[in-house]
């Protein structure tokens, strides 16, 4: 996820007399102003999230999750407001984005159901003793979520935290408060006070959640907001959880069908305007297989050119196009898109690059939008070597139809996610664990109520017999 200047959640807006004013991005009309909380408004909420942890920790896990379930009754009901919502404020198509919506109601009730289930483990001891390891709830959790998809990164994050007996301070991406909000109301209805606080802000509300007394800060966004985050949490003590940037490559292999790879490549640069954590940012394709290849991607791009969607806001427009404009400079050259079009909003069209060498940014960082930065190899051995040869480790794709290559694949990508011949694929329930820049800890799945709890060892032995 991209993030400007520096700071904990990206400025999406103006901010005016401690105020979001949000735009949308087809129109640049004003959508919405939501209050920046105070410094002490931050404190309080996490004060009252830990007065709430204890109680909430004792409370039976059925209970719990039961609450979560009728948060996901509560979401369901309020489905088409949240992606209508999520529309205006970030451009998102409302069809892409009541998917997200359902996504996140899926989630609410995968972890109503996990939760109560979550288990420690027995060890083999003395035979008049009894050695557990109890799961136990770490605390109060700050949950820091991204605007482009915010309310099923917000389900999976604060349902496998309160579920799992924690508290929670939720602050949502300024790009999208009122989503963010609305979401994090309707779950908090179904839950105790305290359990679940709701704060708005920008980058310094995010920065003092995250230095905060907390146990743990959970957040999906840019690498150099994780990296704060990592330094604060070396100050506090807390546990840091992080999703953060990724620089996703997809490897086009000799021998599979170039349009069928195109449509798989355009799916992963384009969808959402190329802004999900796990788009594809950087294409390498076989020699043998580049020139109709690339010939099918260009007519992929138009195609999506009908349907896309505008960016998040012009200052994320800016951001794509200097990366694209950096290439051209370079040497690369568009065969469709690469210029900003005129009118309101924040639109972009699909672009397609040729000529990209590692050294440009549209290849060395996440540009997250929809381009389609293309790099000719000779071979797949050197496929792999420069799709490895990154800060990153979020996720890559690999299309070959050689299952020796796929299993190599696999074995030495450096990357949390590999899939094999579908950019978007994965079951129900997976989990993902990045690297190097792109974070730490898991996210979604059964670990992440792992990652939400600590382990306490228990040694049960009985008292000597008085003499």
């Amino acid at each position: 996820m991209i993030q400007f200047g520096g700071g904990y959640c990206s400025s999406v807006t103006v901010l005016e007399n401690r105020e979001l004013t949000v735009l949308d991005p087809r129109t640049d009309e004003v959508v919405g102003r939501v209050p920046i909380a105070t410094p002490e408004r931050c404190d309080e909420a996490v004060a009252s999230a830990r007065r709430a942890a204890s109680d909430w920790a004792r409370t039976p896990a059925a209970e719990r999750g039961a609450a979560l379930h009728a948060a996901a009754a509560a979401v369901r009901e309020a489905a088409d407001e949240l992606a209508a919502l999520n529309s205006r404020e970030t451009g998102k198509p409302v069809e892409d984005a009541r998917g997200g919506v359902d996504a996140g109601i899926g989630t609410l009730v995968q972890y109503a159901e996990l939760g109560p289930v979550h288990r420690g483990r027995s060890l083999h001891g003395a035979w008049d003793a009894a050695d557990l390891m109890v799961p136990e709830p770490r605390g109060v959790v700050a949950v820091l979520t991204p605007w482009n998809d915010p309310v099923a990164v917000a389900a999976g994050l604060i349902g496998a935290a309160v579920v799992t007996g924690n508290t929670v301070v939720h602050k949502p991406s300024e790009r999208c408060p009122q989503t963010g909000r609305r979401f994090a109301e309707l779950v908090a209805a179904a839950l105790p006070p305290g359990v679940l606080e709701i704060v708005d802000g920008d980058g310094a509300v995010g920065a003092r959640l995250a230095s905060a007394p907390v146990d743990v800060v959970a957040h999906v966004g840019s690498s150099a907001t994780g990296r704060a985050i990592t330094e604060a949490c070396a100050r506090t003590g807390a546990r840091p959880l992080l999703e953060n940037g990724g620089n996703d490559p997809l490897i086009v292999d000799a021998g599979v069908d170039p349009g069928w790879a195109a449509a798989q490549a355009a799916l992963g640069a384009f969808a959402n305007a190329g802004q999900i954590c796990v788009s594809v940012e950087r294409i390498f394709v076989h020699a043998a297989e580049a020139d109709a290849f690339i010939e099918a991607l260009v007519g992929e791009a138009r195609q999506w050119a009908d349907r896309i969607g505008p960016l998040v806001d012009r200052a994320h427009r800016e951001h794509v196009h200097g990366h694209v404009q950096g290439a051209l400079d370079a040497g690369a050259h568009a065969l469709t898109g690469g210029a900003i079009p005129g009118g309101p909003g924040a639109f972009y069209p699909p672009t397609v690059l040729i000529g990209c060498v590692p050294a440009m940014a549209v290849m060395s960082e996440e540009t997250f939008g929809p381009v389609a930065p293309v790099r000719v190899v000779r071979d797949f051995p050197t496929a792999l070597q420069e799709a490895s040869a990154d800060r990153y480790g979020l996720a890559a794709t690999v299309l070959t139809s050689d299952m020796e290559h796929a299993q190599r694949a696999w074995r030495e990508l450096p990357v949390g996610t590999v899939k094999v011949n579908n950019v978007f694929g994965g079951a129900p329930g997976g989990a993902s664990q990045p690297r190097g820049d792109s974070g730490s800890g898991f996210g979604f799945g059964p670990e992440l109520l792992d990652e939400m709890t600590a382990v306490k060892v228990v040694h049960l032995a009985p008292a000597p017999r008085p003499t």
